[in-house]
């Protein structure tokens, strides 16, 4: 990883199930790319399917959710707003843990 990026949280958490979920959140210097200095990822999904549930992430630059196969360009409301909606999508008794 670059010096000039900063991890500013990295939470993995793998269920019984075989459901993983990840928040992964970078600093990283402002640029046409990532115009807020931000490169984050919401992620829950099924990992020995390698199949996502629910995902917001800008990895591309580009702000994204994606709802299993299907993927939306969304706009950016902000961080907080996003991460209270992947926390919403995720099932009822998991959402304590996040």
């Amino acid at each position: 990883m670059d010096d000039d990026v900063i991890v500013v949280r990295d939470e993995y958490e793998q269920y019984a199930d075989g459901a993983v979920a990840r928040v992964r959140v970078l600093q990283v210097p402002q640029s046409a790319t990532f115009e807020h200095g931000i490169k984050y990822a919401f992620h829950y999904g099924d990992a020995a399917a390698d199949e996502t549930i629910i995902r917001f992430d800008n990895h591309h630059g580009i702000h994204e959710l994606h709802l299993g196969d299907t993927t939306h360009e969304i706009e950016f409301p902000g961080l907080a707003t996003l991460y209270r909606a992947w926390r919403a999508g995720l099932p009822e008794d998991r959402r304590s843990d996040w």
